[in-house]
């Protein structure tokens, strides 16, 4: 099966141009107004009382700016952010060597945070509740457990399955927040932001149609974006109006709801072959020949 666009999944090249776009305040942020609002009272109320920011989870379907906000409240913080994801911390150590370097009040920011280990999530425990770690030294009978002050710290996880992280764990944040699907009209601002940013020439009418198409999500907007460009770079001066926005975007297959090939199948399978449903995903999965993770997260 072809590359999708609207797949949650992002290769470096797309990760530099995520950042490149990325607001680095809340001021400059789009959409999700009341959580900002939350946000600015959270931040200001620790900068006031100059304290670690009490851990933040956030958590919601991909591409809506989870990575975005945890930056955006180091800097709103004043603070530093170390960056690391759940899959990449393989043991105890790795973990407990970003915890004693982090500094006084900094941000830790683990992203998929809920495909940490059970055994790394062991040593954020204490880490998140007291401050403290345990580093076992030596092996066997001769093993002792050394306990380890670390810096008082803001820990911010990021999930896109909040049902995968353990209970323990869930529940030593003490901010837990739900990232919605955006509105056309947020979209279209962002869009108009990433073309002004990225010297690209839209009108109105096209960062419309763009933002129709986007499914709520910002990340694939600014996808749709780069490959509209792509057109209108060869077939139209290199403005994107609504017609060549709608060209465009037929050329990819994806239809005025937004939907790829891929959805279309989804939807036919479960009417022709399964009645209209209900239908369980393994067996969607295995009707369209698919991997059933790809179907729950796109």
């Amino acid at each position: 099966m072809p590359d999708r666009i609207f797949t949650s999944d992002l290769d470096e090249e797309e990760k530099k141009f995520e950042a490149g776009l990325r607001p680095e305040t809340l001021a400059e942020y789009i959409g999700q107004d009341k959580i900002k609002e939350n946000l600015y009272i959270f931040i200001e109320a620790a900068r006031r009382r100059t304290e670690a920011l009490d851990h933040v989870l956030f958590h919601g379907p991909p591409g809506l700016g989870k990575t975005t906000l945890a930056y955006i409240m180091a800097k709103e913080l004043g603070v530093g952010i170390k960056s690391t994801s759940g899959p990449v911390i393989e043991r105890q150590g790795d973990l407990a060597a970003i915890l004693t370097n982090l500094q006084r009040q900094e941000v830790l920011f683990i992203d998929e945070i809920h495909r940490l280990n059970p055994t790394i999530e062991e040593v954020l425990y204490p880490a998140m509740e007291d401050y403290k770690i345990d580093i076992l030294i030596g092996q066997g009978p001769a093993a002792r457990t050394l306990k380890l002050d670390i810096p008082r710290f803001t820990l911010i996880g990021a999930t896109t399955r909040t049902g995968l992280l353990t209970s323990p764990l869930r529940d030593r944040f003490g901010i837990v927040i739900r990232l919605d699907y955006y509105r056309p009209e947020e979209l279209k601002k962002i869009v108009l932001r990433s073309a002004k940013l990225l010297n690209i020439s839209v009108d109105n009418s096209g960062a419309e149609e763009i933002a129709r198409r986007s499914r709520g999500t910002p990340r694939i907007a600014n996808r749709l974006l780069r490959r509209v460009r792509d057109y209108a770079e060869v077939k139209a001066d290199g403005v994107i109006t609504r017609d060549v926005a709608v060209k465009s975007l037929a050329m990819l297959e994806i239809d005025e709801r937004g939907f790829d090939i891929m959805d279309r199948k989804l939807l036919l399978t479960i009417i022709e072959k399964f009645n209209g449903g209900p239908v369980g995903v393994e067996t969607i999965a295995a009707a369209i020949s698919e991997d059933k993770d790809t179907i729950e997260d796109v």
